[in-house]
């Protein structure tokens, strides 16, 4: 009888661990075994089982010491064997030959120092040690089957924490509105923002801490996967009494008065517009530079100030601020998601990008 002394269970589920234990209890060992369970990480697609003997004997073609390095097809041998009664029959229903699945059923004889199976009349028997193994194989082959199942994704029943990083104007124009959708459409996940981080995202995004980063397309890293989401433009605008009642006004006039800037780190007076305008030979004067749109907004109404803000943010402020066309030539914002290359298959990331995509487009 094989011996068992210790073991380490590593997978997905204690469901799975439990298969594997009551294999173990019923005909793997003979002696107590001592089972400690790990749970594994949601970051795999397959879960990994694996079964770390210390001390181990008689069993030495099936070392599961990992179950990439163990091969599963003998297990479904033994539950078509089972099924079928017939090594003929058998073969046939897994497109092997006869021969191949005899040395296989040698394998699992040798692995459970068992005959497993006897010859008849009329085809095969199992032992009453297959009868014992019979439901644990079975349960742990079907359980095998569905993490290798890619699992639809049901927002409705949704659990966990989707965890976003972007800009306070992303946050605006399209976070917010994302938020608005995944509570009518996935009301149990939860969100969880955070502004735009100064390390590396594609390390925060390997570890699991950041799922999706929705950003302007220069500062999109490149070692992640990313896709267009819209393109804007700045807008120059002012409070309503503003001294300029022109609607279109020129390069003088704009550097004439005093101008709000929002940057995020509030360590710079310098922004894509001042580039625009350096490159023209103009410069304008930065009066306060802020870091959220909600301030701008707030300081604009106090005082004839100019500030060029994203189009986008404009869409419920139309009717409290005017709008000066100017001629100056600023480039677009290109406004991308990225997102690591660990969860481009996942159900749940490809439903989340693709509803930031139906957001951003609306």
């Amino acid at each position: 009888m094989p011996r068992l002394s210790n073991a380490v269970i590593l997978g997905s589920d204690n469901r799975s661990a439990m298969i594997i234990e009551s294999s173990l209890r019923q005909g793997w060992c003979a002696a107590p075994v001592s089972l400690t369970w790990s749970p594994g990480t949601e970051a795999l697609r397959v879960a990994q089982f694996v079964l770390l003997f210390q001390s181990y004997s008689s069993i030495n073609d099936i070392a599961m010491t990992n179950i990439r390095n163990t091969d599963l097809n003998l297990l479904a041998v033994f539950d078509a064997l089972l099924d079928e009664r017939s090594v003929t029959r058998a073969a046939r229903r897994l497109s092997l030959t006869q021969p191949t699945v005899s040395g296989m059923l040698q394998r699992l004889r040798r692995a459970f120092a068992d005959e497993l199976f006897v010859r008849t009349s009329h085809g095969i028997l199992p032992t009453p040690r297959a009868e014992a193994l019979a439901g644990p194989i079975k349960e742990l082959l079907a359980d095998a089957q569905r993490l290798m199942t890619a699992q639809a994704f049901s927002p409705a029943n949704a659990e966990g924490l989707i965890k976003i990083c972007a800009s306070d104007y992303l946050q605006h124009a399209v976070i917010a509105p994302l938020i608005a959708v995944l509570r009518q459409r996935a009301p149990r996940l939860k969100v969880l923002v955070a502004p735009r981080q100064e390390s590396p995202l594609a390390d925060l995004m390997a570890r699991g801490e950041v799922d999706l980063y929705v950003c302007n397309r220069e500062v999109a890293e490149p070692d992640l996967l990313s896709s267009q989401l819209y393109s804007d433009r700045y807008v120059c605008v002012a409070r309503k009494n503003h001294a300029l009642k022109a609607r279109r006004i020129t390069l003088r006039e704009l550097c004439a008065f005093d101008h709000l800037l929002v940057h995020p780190t509030g360590r710079s007076l310098w922004g894509p517009i001042d580039t625009a305008l350096s490159a023209v030979g103009q410069g304008r004067r930065i009066a306060v530079a802020v870091p959220t749109f909600h301030v701008l907004f707030e300081l604009l109404e106090t005082e004839d100030f100019l500030a060029f803000v994203p189009e986008r943010l404009l869409r419920k402020r139309r009717g409290t601020l005017r709008i000066f066309e100017n001629e100056l030539k600023i480039p677009p914002i290109n406004v991308v998601a990225s997102w690591h290359q660990r969860v481009d298959r996942d159900a749940r990331h490809q439903w989340l990008r693709e509803t930031v995509a139906a957001v951003a487009a609306d």
